[in-house]
C-alpha cells in the first residue's frame, strides 16, 4: 500500500508507512480501471491485484486544517485497521493521494476534477460543508463514489446516489439538544447567537427540529461586532426559557460565557451547546462546569469499545491527538473498504450499493447508512465538563442510541 500525497516529492513505501501505525492508510482510483462511469471488469470479489486509488481531498491549510488533520489522522488508522495493517482489500491494494483544498470551494473541484481525469473512482474527505455541496453534484456528474467527511449539512443526506457520508449532520446535533429537554412539546426554547449566517441558520434548524416537536422556540440574535455581551446575556434570562441553544462562534466566545455566567443564565436554564475540539474546553471558563453538551465525539465517549480502542491507540502511535473529527476519517476508512470487499474494485454503483444499509461497530459504538438517503445513523453524546481553564475535560453523561437521534428520512438518493 502507497500513499502519494501532493505538493511533496516523496513517496512513502510501505514499510515506511507501517512504522507509523495508522498511516498505513491508502486509497484508490484504479488506473487499470478506465475513465469514470465505464462499467466494471472486476468485482471486489472476483479478480485480484486492481489498485484502488482513492483522493483525499481536505482541508491541510487554511481556517479548518486543525480539523482536516484530526480527519486525515483517523483516515489513516481507520485504513490501516479495517486493511488487517495489510493495504489490500479482497486482493486489491488501496493507494491514497491526498489534496489541499484549503477550505476552497473552487479548489476542492479542480482536484477532484483533476483526479477523476486521472480515472479515480472514490473521492473522500471534506471538513467545510460548502466544499461538500460542491463536491456532491461532481460525484453523481462522474458516477465516482463519494464519503464526504466532518460537514455536518443537513443537505449532504440524500444527495444522490453516489454521496454518502462519514460524520454526523446537524439535525443529530439538534436532536441530541431536544433529548436533554426530556420531551419538546410545550417546552420553551431560546436561540443564542450573532446575527450572522450561521446564527441564522442554527435559529433557523432549532425551529425546524425542535419547534416541529412543539416547542417555542424564540431567539436573541447580537451583533457579531458586539464586544459587551451582557445585555444579551439578560435578555436570554429574561426571556425565561427551559432551554437556551447557544450558537456562537469567534474571538468573543470568552466574553459570552462570561456574561451568561455572571447573569446566572445556567441557573436559571438549562443552557445547551455544542462540544467542540480540544482547543474550546478553556473557552468557558466558570461556565464550563454548568453547561450542558451535545457532543459529537471526545475521546473516551465511545466507552473504550475495541474500534475506538484501536483507532485512539493507531493516532497516539503516529504521533497524533484524537480528537472531534477523527473518527469521520476513520469511519470513511471502513466505509471504503467495505464498498471495495462488497461491491467492486472498479464500478462506484456497486460501491454504492454495498453501503447502502450496511450496519457496523463504529468508533462511536453501532452505526448504519441508511440505505434510502445514505444518511449515517449513530449514537450522539451528552457531556459535561469538568475543571477549567487547561485542565478542563469533558466527562460522558449519556448516550443518545442511534434510532433516538435519527434525522427524517429523505427521498432516496438513487
Amino acid at each position: 500500500m502507497r500513499r502519494r500525497a501532493t505538493g511533496t516529492a516523496h513517496r512513502r513505501s510501505l514499510s515506511a508507512l507501517a512504522t507509523l501505525a495508522a498511516a498505513g492508510v491508502l486509497l484508490t482510483g484504479c488506473t487499470a480501471a478506465g475513465k469514470a462511469g465505464e462499467a466494471d471488469t472486476a468485482s471486489g470479489k472476483g479478480a485480484k491485484d486492481q489498485t484502488v486509488d482513492v483522493g483525499l481531498v481536505y482541508s491541510r491549510t487554511g481556517l479548518l486544517a486543525a480539523y482536516g488533520k484530526q480527519y486525515r489522522d483517523g483516515f489513516m488508522a481507520g485504513l490501516d485497521y479495517a486493511t488487517k495493517g495489510t493495504g489490500k482489500v479482497a486482493g486489491h491494494r488501496i493507494e491514497v493521494t491526498e489534496q489541499d483544498d484549503a477550505g476552497d470551494p473552487g479548489k476542492a473541484v479542480a482536484a477532484a476534477k483533476n483526479l477523476i481525469g486521472k480515472g479515480y473512482k472514490v473521492l473522500a474527505g471534506t471538513t467545510d460543508s460548502g466544499v461538500a455541496l460542491q463536491m456532491a453534484p461532481l460525484a453523481a456528474q462522474n458516477k465516482v463514489l463519494y464519503v464526504s467527511g466532518p460537514a455536518a449539512t443537513d443537505a449532504v443526506t440524500g444527495i444522490n446516489a453516489y454521496t454518502f457520508r462519514s460524520g454526523r449532520q446537524s439535525y443529530q446535533d439538534i436532536l441530541t439538544a431536544g433529548a436533554m429537554l426530556g420531551g419538546a412539546k410545550g417546552k420553551k426554547v431560546t436561540v443564542l447567537a450573532q446575527d450572522s449566517t450561521f446564527g441564522q441558520a442554527n435559529v433557523a434548524a432549532v425551529k425546524a427540529v425542535l419547534g416541529g416537536q412543539g416547542a417555542k422556540v424564540g431567539s436573541v440574535l447580537a451583533p457579531p461586532s458586539a464586544t459587551d455581551l451582557t445585555p444579551f446575556a439578560r435578555q436570554v434570562k429574561a426571556a425565561g426559557p427551559d432551554l437556551v441553544f447557544v450558537a456562537w462562534a469567534g474571538s468573543t466566545a470568552p466574553a459570552l460565557w462570561t456574561a451568561l455566567d455572571q447573569q446566572g443564565v445556567p441557573s436559571a436554564s438549562k443552557v445547551v451547546t455544542g462540544l467542540a475540539g480540544t482547543a474550546s474546553y478553556p473557552v468557558f471558563g466558570a461556565a464550563g462546569s454548568k453547561v450542558s453538551f451535545l457532543a459529537h465525539y471526545f475521546p473516551g465517549a465511545g466507552g473504550g469499545n475495541a474500534v475506538e480502542k484501536a483507532m485512539l491507540d493507531a493516532v497516539a502511535k503516529a504521533g497524533g491527538t484524537p480528537d472531534l473529527f477523527t473518527p469521520d476519517g476513520f469511519t470513511a476508512a471502513q466505509m471504503i473498504v467495505h464498498a471495495v470487499e462488497e461491491g467492486s474494485a472498479t464500478d462506484p454503483a456497486a460501491m454504492a450499493k454495498a453501503l447502502e444499509g450496511w450496519s457496523f461497530d463504529g468508533v462511536k459504538g453501532r452505526e448504519q447508512v441508511r440505505a434510502g438517503d445514505h444518511a449515517l445513523l449513530q449514537p450522539m453524546f451528552v457531556a459535561k465538563l469538568t475543571g477549567k481553564g487547561a485542565t478542563a475535560k469533558p466527562e460522558l453523561v449519556t448516550t443518545e442510541p442511534m434510532d433516538k437521534v435519527a434525522p427524517p428520512a429523505k427521498p432516496s438518493a438513487g
